[in-house]
């Protein structure tokens, strides 16, 4: 069974423009790191915040993507743009 991931941000002052740029040339590379079944990006433009929704096959799955980017330095460059480290939540699909 897959688990969704929801990681939320706020997005520094005038920061969404080249956040969108580091996104658009990073993305690929989530969605093809292995275990990753899709990634959509929600954006609110009246409070900042961002939203990265993810699904992935396992929660070890993402939590190997996490620390690859970290060690990498690309989870530094994603945090510049923002005001914080993200609030990261880990879902289970509920069949009702």
């Amino acid at each position: 069974m897959s688990i969704w991931v929801t990681l939320e941000l706020v997005v520094q002052e005038n920061a969404y423009a080249d956040l969108q740029l580091f996104l658009e040339a990073k993305l690929p590379a989530v969605r093809g790191f292995e275990g990753a079944l899709s990634v959509s990006i929600l954006f609110d433009e009246e409070t900042n915040k961002l939203l990265i929704l993810e699904e992935w096959k396992s929660r070890a799955h993402h939590q190997a993507y996490i620390a690859s980017i970290t060690e990498n330095g690309v989870m530094e460059q994603l945090l510049s743009f923002m005001t914080g480290p993200p609030d990261v939540q880990y879902y289970e699909r509920v069949a009702i």
